[in-house]
């Protein structure tokens, strides 16, 4: 139980994978103001990467402009002028005017003042004259340019007025129930005709207004209807979103671009449908324009500032600009003058006439070019999360680092891309920020992840096999590790067997003590030599060493290695005698068998224990061929199928042809006497020896025996292997073998 707990526990790339992606969605719901914000700014890059978009043409923009300023005068000019402008734009035939200006105090006449002035002086003094006092009257009515204004606004009854709201109560802490009840009262023709509401509304999300900044009451009462032009920035400052539903005590009103988008379509205003999460659609007509739970559309800006044709005001004013210029067109009027206009930040700018955004959510709705953004797209963004983060953790894994780093960048690039393209064709605003985000953590810990696993593999490695192998050789394993599995693999190997002659003698005269320390200094120096040529050390077999070349790592020359390593070996051993006879120790002698061929290499043993090692009938005749040493008299005797790979490199004699124990087929012999470039020291008895065993095998006894002799008298210090040889013939002249006789000597021993 406590494995299986310790199992699940552990973590691999999917866990880590399902991890993040949890842990994404819920940060997705949770909605953190931070990533919030990089979500906003990639939705304004979008919007710019998308370019500008046509306009339905229905809206433009009458501007007080630097022109106007310069022509009639700075700003604010007086009522009539603006009453001029009215009449103009409804003589040219605009269908709806809006004003995003508000005209909340008197104006500022001279002469109005000074005629009321005379008007009191007269009455106070008596002149009670009839035709002065309609004198004044006449002039009290061309003076008063509110006035003026507000009878132009009725004569056109196409005029939406604007003013704003204060939505914080600390802004109207100053004010009086009865000043913010007369504001409540001017701005009521901005109200909705029809408020549904379906089961108990929260209104908590709602924008609520604590008084209102309305017209004088002369303009508001001649205006058909007005609307707020309150602009709510985001956090950042940028402008993303237009409210189209503020409420102010116990009514809801509509902003400016309803206003004049309802003198514009005549449609009847169906109204607001109000829900239990806040506003649910704010609907004209036939048309549900998509709002949020505050009643806020999204703005789908078509382009920069001036995407809509802008027309100065003087120009208007002294009849410039060509007859039909307005006709059924709607008209917002307002300020683009440096200075005196409203100033905001927008995706496609940090300096955007406020006017301008009026004008994008009116096209906005006429077009229905809404932005979409709803429920059914936050369940595409839950699925981008969860799909392309899955994608990421499945492919990572089987991946190489450069392929890893290629196959992510390739994946985030689709799909920003694709998300980019999907917005700027279909109007759809799906998050980009959390599924990449997910994407780029996946990568992240999955490739912290296989670092610390695999740091901590080769750290076993290393450990497991610092014994075995060079250091170099384990850096190649290192490099892959997929090479020490469980299991084997049959490849082309070469294996050494090397043995201490007669090592029970020897330890019968030494103190355990001796016998260690003696076995160590042996062992050290013969295993240096199986390091030098990059072999691997499988074991030590009591006194025994099994060393294997090719593998873990993959070595042509194999066979050419382990050949190099046994005359190492023997020179070393020289060496160490001669030490250890000035030391008093036993003379120690040695027999190496080489043999190369297919062979089954791998991890072999259990999940739990395993040795890398090697296995196969060319491992045992390897074993087989060490024992041989003793057999005829040698030091190093490889097979066959070693003489083969190392001839044109090693001097070698041939032996005998043998039946080793276990083997039904017979196997040439060779004894390893040096390099190629050494070979002239040997020549002489090699050639006899040759010769010798050529007799030998055509049962020629007696001149096989003569040549044999000259062999031990050619070679200095004798030849062992002729001695055999001598003996072996003198027993087959004894005893002849069966006719025809191949020549193969059985072995009976290991």
């Amino acid at each position: 139980m406590k494995e299986r707990l310790k199992k699940i526990a552990a973590l691999s790339p999917l866990k880590i994978t399902l991890i993040i992606i949890g842990l994404a969605v819920f940060l997705f719901f949770l909605d953190p103001p931070f990533l919030r914000f990089m979500e906003l700014k990639a939705l304004d890059l979008r919007m710019v990467f998308r370019g500008q978009m046509p306009t339905t043409g229905a809206v433009v923009i009458a501007t007080v402009d630097e022109k106007s300023l310069s022509e009639i005068g700075r700003w604010p000019w007086s009522r009539n002028v603006i009453a001029r402008l009215v009449d103009i734009l409804k003589e040219d035939g605009a269908k709806s005017i809006a004003f995003d200006i508000v005209f909340s105090e008197p104006d500022d006449n001279a002469s109005l003042k000074t005629i009321r002035e005379l008007t009191s002086e007269l009455k106070r003094k008596g002149i009670g004259d009839p035709r002065l006092e309609k004198l004044l009257q006449e002039k009290k009515a061309q003076a008063d340019t509110d006035s003026i204004l507000a009878q132009a606004i009725a004569r056109a009854q196409n005029v939406t007025a604007g003013f704003f709201f204060y939505t914080t109560p600390r802004e109207v802490a100053h004010f009086t129930k009865e000043k913010i009840e007369e504001g409540r009262e001017l701005v009521a023709n901005s109200r909705y005709p029809m408020v549904q509401a379906r089961g108990k509304v929260d209104e908590g999300n709602l924008i609520h207004a604590y008084a209102a900044v309305p017209n004088l009451k002369v303009i508001s009462e001649a205006a058909v209807n007005s609307g707020y032009f309150n602009a709510f920035p985001d956090t950042d400052g940028v402008i993303r979103w237009s409210p189209l539903v503020v409420k102010f005590g116990d009514s809801y009103h509509y902003s400016l671009a309803m206003g004049a988008l309802l003198q514009f379509t005549d449609m009847p205003m169906s109204g607001v449908r109000l829900t239990d999460f806040g506003v649910e659609s704010v609907v004209v007509g036939d048309v549900m324009i998509p709002v949020d739970e505050s009643g806020r559309i999204l703005i789908n800006y078509l382009g920069p500032a001036k995407t809509f044709p802008h027309y100065s005001i003087a120009d208007i004013l002294k009849g410039r600009l060509p007859p039909g210029t307005f006709r059924d067109r709607i008209v917002i009027v307002g300020a683009t003058a440096t200075g005196i206009y409203d100033l905001r930040v927008t995706p496609f700018s940090n300096v955007y006439p406020g006017i301008e955004i009026h004008a994008n959510v009116i096209d906005n709705i006429l077009s229905g070019n809404f932005l979409e953004h709803s429920g059914w797209t936050t369940f595409l963004d839950v699925c981008s999360i969860v799909v392309f983060g899955l994608v990421m953790g499945l492919a990572v894994p089987r991946l190489r680092a450069l392929y890893g780093v290629l196959a992510s960048l390739l994946v985030i690039g689709v799909f920003v891309t694709a998300n980019a393209l999907v917005f700027a064709h279909y109007r759809v605003w799906m998050n980009v920020v959390y599924p990449v985000l997910t994407m780029m953590t996946v990568y992240l810990m999955i490739t912290v992840y296989r670092y610390v696993t695999e740091e901590r593999e080769k750290k076993k490695i290393r450990g497991a096999f610092q014994y075995y192998l060079t250091p170099a050789v384990i850096n190649e394993v290192l490099q892959d590790p997929s090479k020490l599995k469980l299991g084997g693999d049959k490849k082309d190997l070469s294996v050494m067997f090397s043995d201490i002659r007669g090592f029970t003698t020897i330890s019968e005269k030494l103190t355990p003590e001796q016998l260690v320390s003696l076995l160590n200094e042996y062992l050290t120096a013969m295993t240096e030599k199986v390091f030098k040529y990059d072999g691997l050390l499988d074991k030590y077999i009591g006194d025994a060493i099994m060393a294997v070349f090719g593998a873990p790592i993959d070595q042509p020359d194999h066979a050419l290695r382990a050949c190099r390593t046994a005359l190492d070996m023997m020179e070393e051993l020289r060496r160490l005698q001669v030490k250890w006879e000035q030391e008093g120790w036993p003379r120690i002698d040695i027999g190496v068998g080489i043999n190369s061929g297919d062979m089954v290499v791998g991890n072999m043993g259990s999940d739990m224990r395993f040795d890398y090692t090697v296995m196969g009938d060319n491992v045992n005749l390897s074993s087989r061929l060490e024992g041989i040493n003793k057999e005829y008299g040698t030091h190093i005797v490889i097979s066959e199928y070693t003489y083969e790979r190392v001839k044109d490199f090693m001097y070698c004699r041939e032996l005998d042809s043998v039946r080793v124990k276990g083997k039904k087929l017979p196997v040439k012999i060779y004894e390893l006497i040096c390099e190629k470039e050494k070979a002239h020291e040997h020549e002489p008895y090699v050639k006899l020896f040759e010769e010798a065993l050529s007799l030998y095998r055509q049962c020629r006894w007696d001149e096989a025996i003569a040549m044999f002799r000259r062999v031990m008298e050619t070679r200095p210090g004798g030849d062992p292997t002729s001695e055999i040889y001598i003996q072996r013939c003198l027993d087959l002249k004894n005893d002849p073998p069966p006719q025809p006789w191949d020549g193969v000597y059985t072995m009976t021993r290991k």
